[in-house]
């Protein structure tokens, strides 16, 4: 049996026997049984009203009492308590009404407003600030609004007309005893004053005569036995002593004083108003029970009918689970299936693709096929075909995602081979660069040639960097720890503006393990070239580096533009956690730090920095520092904030590469940072080593012996837009009690000429005395000329690609 049909019959009969009970029973016998509830709700409510109705009436004649000087406070005190005691007893009644006719309602809010005044009202009568015209007159409206609200739930929906009747009766009732109330309030007025006026006369025959027929209203509507009732109760002796004070009352005319005491007559007025209450209650309770008798009946008929309906829908319940049992299961472990697929199986899947060598040589479509068929449930029909259509998303999503992987590694390969190419054309520029520069005296000739070999070390660091993105590091690895103030130098010297980066207060002692010494000036080549990039030509990038712990720190403060915090948060990210994939060009100094820095444990972090600029901050961990060679720079000394025991290095800036004419490459993805010898204090004449021990070496391309003389030609003594820079004016005060650098305020930092040596040739910094051939003065200044010229052109004259943006700031 197809699936439509199976869910045709399992909704169809419940639906038909649903839809035709409820129509043709539920619906009028559940509104008859929720109408009648709501009647007894009311009818409830209507008794808390009429005791409520009862005590105000006492207390208005304790009001009057107090008012008129007729009474004391104790009584006042005592029929407000009571009265406070109904009310509450009101509200909390009034909380379960659901549905109340509109007549009564506006009946029950002005009865609120009333409650939350009575508190003013009484203030008013124990001050006396209040007349008793005024008094009555409050308290016989809320009194009216009670009434009315018993009258008014005869007009609900659904209230058959024999208790509409009843309650309407019981409503005069309540009316009756309020006239009677009324006329103890006139006639004690009357006495407070003297006697009747005209007014108070008419109001006192008024309440007669009302009286007269709220009863003559409760005897045509009410059964006979509230008649009985009535009767009864009035027909005793304090009823009689009430009706001849009234009728003594009745015979004194206007201006004339009543013989009647006050107290006389408040002790009989009282008595009959308890009277009429007790008939009230008897009265209530007999239309609470009828409403409640009938609401029970409907009740029972309307479960009936329910209780009818359920079991005609179980017995509907029980034939379609018989009929649904098989499919349901079989629909539960497609459900089972399909969940595991999506939230553990396919991640997991796609996952084990993106790591590097996933595929081992298969194709995507023999990973699609190990990858099975997550869904057993099959067969014949829609449930199998759905279990069959779920099977074949499976495989085309891992088979698209083995292609992806596929390609990805192509493309990784390729980048590696462009990479591995390049590095072999610029061994080979380099090695041609060499062998010019060696015999090549003419300045302008030398000045393009120390160009060419300047951009030949940056063309060597983006091939470095298409190797890392291609999953592959150095191709060498150095034999030697080394300095981390010398591994911060040959990082300089990868970039173009390396003039412009000065060393601050490094800590000495801090050197690099020689397996990571080519990646860690590569991260740190990396943040210099953006610092240097995005910070004002004419403003310093400071490299401070200090130890904590068992880890160091170096930071980069350039003052440039700044990040936004968005911004730097989103570079963040991607330094803490680098994606798989290649990423697009314009950041690629971002994904290439984050990679290197993931292989060795070492964090990278963009920090807002007090001023402009932003502050790059490197941890080094344990695992990659090592301890670093002897240094013969000499210590900073006397600087305020130092730590003792701990010895800084001198701050300097870097200069142009000394050797910048003489760089051997082995092979891709190898270099050799240059000028590293001369940084960490070695000769010039001598490199860094290889992994196979080899040394190499430069020369300064110009021998630096000689005697300048006053004549010399004007070229030769022409200075270059970026000199190459002595020792500089220290920027750091000091360091702080954390070991922290402190910057030197409103001093800039002073970068003195180039110097002479003692015999009177030019000198510059890592210069190597070693040269094939004598030159005279003249052929050095040449030289020297050319080679700053030459720096100055590399960096100058090449226009700036928005490709070539390694790590992207936005602007603030």
């Amino acid at each position: 049996m197809k699936i439509n049909r199976r869910l045709v019959l399992l909704v169809t009969v419940p639906l038909v026997v649903a839809v035709t009970f409820a129509v043709l029973a539920l619906a009028p016998a559940t509104q008859q049984a929720l109408q009648a509830n709501r009647l007894t709700a009311m009818v409830d409510v209507a008794s808390s009203v009429s005791e409520l109705t009862h005590h105000l009436q006492r207390e208005r004649a304790s009001a009057t009492a107090l008012v008129s000087t007729q009474g004391d406070t104790d009584a006042f005190r005592e029929s407000s308590n009571a009265t406070d005691k109904s009310v509450a007893k009101f509200r909390s009644q009034r909380d379960s009404l659901s549905s109340v006719p509109g007549n009564a309602q506006r009946a029950l809010d002005r009865i609120d407003q009333f409650i939350e005044e009575l508190p003013s009202l009484r203030a008013q009568v124990r001050s006396g600030g209040s007349t008793v015209t005024a008094l009555t007159f409050g308290y016989r409206i809320v009194i009216a609004d009670l009434i009315d609200y018993r009258d008014g739930i005869a007009q609900a929906d659904g209230v058959d007309s024999d208790v509409a009747d009843q309650i309407r009766a019981a409503a005069a009732l309540s009316r009756a005893s309020e006239h009677i109330g009324q006329q103890q309030v006139a006639v004690m007025r009357a006495q407070a004053t003297g006697g009747f006026t005209q007014a108070s006369k008419r109001t006192f025959d008024a309440t007669r005569l009302g009286y007269t027929e709220a009863t003559g209203v409760l005897f045509d509507l009410g059964p006979q036995q509230w008649r009985t009732w009535l009767e009864r109760t009035l027909s005793g002796p304090k009823a009689l002593e009430a009706r001849r004070l009234e009728d003594e009352v009745s015979r004194t005319a206007a201006d004339q004083e009543l013989t009647v005491k006050p107290e006389e007559w408040q002790k009989a007025s009282t008595d009959r108003l308890d009277l009429l209450r007790s008939v009230e209650s008897r009265i209530d309770s007999s239309v609470l029970n009828t409403v409640t008798e009938t609401r029970t009946t409907l009740a029972w008929l309307a479960g009936g009918e329910v209780t009818l309906v359920l079991l005609t829908l179980i017995s509907a319940v029980v034939v379609a689970i018989r009929l649904g049992r098989v499919m349901i299961r079989r629909l539960r472990d497609l459900r089972n299936a399909a969940h595991e697929v999506a939230h553990t199986g396919l991640p997991r899947v796609m996952t084990d693709l993106s790591q590097p060598g996933a595929l081992s040589g298969a194709t995507p479509e023999q990973v699609a096929e190990r990858s099975g068929n997550p869904v057993k449930t099959t067969g014949l029909d829609e449930i199998g075909e759905v279990g069959e259509a779920f099977n074949a998303v499976h495989h085309e999503a891992v088979r698209l995602a083995a292609q992806q992987a596929h390609i990805h590694e192509q493309f990784a390969e390729t980048l590696v081979g462009v990479a591995r190419r390049g590095a072999q054309l610029t061994t080979v520029m380099v090695s041609e660069l060499d062998a010019v520069q060696r015999d090549e005296a003419d300045p302008e000739r030398m000045k393009i040639l120390f160009a060419l070999d300047h951009l030949a070390i940056r063309m060597e660091r983006n091939t470095n960097n298409l190797l890392v993105l291609g999953g592959y590091g150095h191709g060498r690895v150095r034999s030697a720890d080394i300095s981390c103030s010398t591994v911060i130098v040959a990082a300089a010297q990868q970039i173009e503006r390396f003039d412009r980066v000065s060393l601050g207060v490094i800590e000495s002692g801090i050197g690099i393990a020689a397996r990571v010494v080519h990646d860690v000036a590569h991260i740190l080549a990396e943040l210099l070239d953006n610092a240097t990039r995005f910070s004002p030509p004419d403003k310093q990038v400071g490299v401070a580096v200090w130890r904590l712990w068992d880890r160091a720190v170096v930071q980069i403060v350039d003052e440039g533009v700044g990040i936004t915090a968005e911004r730097r948060a989103t570079l963040n990210k991607g330094l803490l956690e680098p994606k798989s994939g290649i990423g697009d060009v314009r950041s690629m100094g971002l994904h290439v730090v984050a990679r290197l820095a993931a292989r060795h444990g070492i964090v990278v972090e963009l920090r807002d920095s007090s001023g402009p600029g932003t502050i790059a901050e490197v941890t080094l961990p344990a695992n990659v520092l090592a301890p670093a060679p002897k240094e013969t720079a000499p210590p900073v000394q006397g600087g305020p904030g130092e730590r003792p025991g701990v010895r800084y290095e001198a701050p300097r800036p870097i200069t142009a590469p000394g050797n910048i004419g003489r760089r051997k490459t082995t092979g891709a993805g190898d270099y050799s940072p240059a000028g590293a010898g001369a940084a960490d204090g070695s000769n010039g004449s001598q490199g860094s080593q290889g992994s196979n021990g080899s040394t190499d070496s430069r020369s300064s391309g110009s021998d630096t012996k000689g005697n300048p003389q006053g004549d010399e030609r004007e070229r030769a003594n022409k200075p270059s837009q970026h000199p190459v820079h002595a020792e500089p004016v220290p920027r750091i005060a000091g360091v702080s009690s954390s070991g922290l650098p402190l910057r030197q305020r409103n001093t800039p930092q002073q970068w003195p000429k180039l110097g002479k040596g003692r015999d009177g040739a030019d000198q510059r910094s890592g210069a190597a005395p070693k040269s094939p051939r004598r030159r005279d003065s003249r052929q050095v200044s040449d030289v020297l000329a050319a080679y700053a010229q030459g720096i100055n052109r590399s960096t100058s004259h090449r226009g700036r690609s928005a490709t070539d943006d390694d790590t992207q700031r936005s602007k603030k």
